[in-house]
């Protein structure tokens, strides 16, 4: 029989109990057990409705339990986007797209239809990446401010966790919420932020501007990470070889 964080919880008599066999687990795989852990799997204890779900983390014992934790937090540690290489888009384009456009504007030709295709893939990558790139910069930081990043989903419905217990969910854009997630704060301690108002296109960075007492959160600042991170690993977006906008740009010559 299989064990599930849950049935980890309720076995656990205190929080102690439950992280030791955590702490205990980390050096078999060679890893040091972090204030980013304590604190995650401290607020999972806390919250076990939002423990990680039972189809992604489970084990045959608390060690092996422990151990498939560990390895989907670190993996997703070390693929963030300034690291990784991300996949271009899976899907074929549909045709019938560019017939609709070029039968509305009858002045394109083929080749116009064909860099519109493009371009609209090309935005779907940037779009793609976009919520790493900001949960990234989130978390380098954040971390100043005792919030630790929940890479690889090890805990459901929050993306930061604070040493006090404070819970943190973040979007990019007001309407890019959807309703699972919504709903989960009704009955749970979950502050949530989104980066600009969808309808006003104004930024929020004052959120923790005024929260910490600082001016290191901006849209500046954010751009400026943004640029360095996709220069410093240019495959973080991924650009399809034949994409005919890749010619008209020096960064891939």
């Amino acid at each position: 029989m299989s064990v599930t964080f849950d049935d980890l919880i309720k076995t656990s008599s205190s929080d102690q109990k439950f992280l030791q066999i955590f702490q205990n687990t980390f050096p078999q795989q060679n890893q040091p057990f972090l204030e980013s852990h304590r604190t995650i799997l401290a607020a999972c204890y806390r919250n076990p409705v939002l423990s990680p779900s039972p189809k992604k983390v489970r084990g045959e014992d608390p060690d092996s339990l422990a151990r498939v934790w560990i390895e989907k937090y670190q993996k997703s540690f070390e693929g963030r986007i300034s690291q990784r290489t991300s996949n271009p888009p899976g899907t074929i384009a549909d045709p019938i797209v560019n017939t609709i456009i070029g039968t509305r504007l009858t002045g394109l030709t083929v080749e116009n239809l064909a860099q519109i295709e493009y371009a609209h893939r090309l935005s779907m990558s940037a779009e793609n990446i976009l919520g790493l790139l900001l949960e990234e910069f989130l978390a380098e930081q954040l971390i100043d401010y005792g919030w630790h990043c929940c890479w690889g989903e090890v805990i459901r419905y929050v993306d930061f966790c604070n040493i006090d217990g404070s819970l943190l969910q973040i979007k990019n854009r007001s309407n890019s919420e959807n309703s699972s997630s919504a709903s989960v704060r009704i009955n749970q301690p979950i502050e949530k932020w989104h980066r600009v108002d969808a309808n006003t296109g104004i930024y929020r960075w004052s959120y923790f501007n005024e929260k910490f007492d600082t001016q290191r959160f901006s849209e500046n600042n954010f751009v400026a990470f943004v640029q360095k991170a996709v220069n410093d690993n240019p495959a973080a977006l991924a650009v399809e070889s034949h994409n005919p906008w890749q010619f008209l740009s020096k960064s891939l010559d």
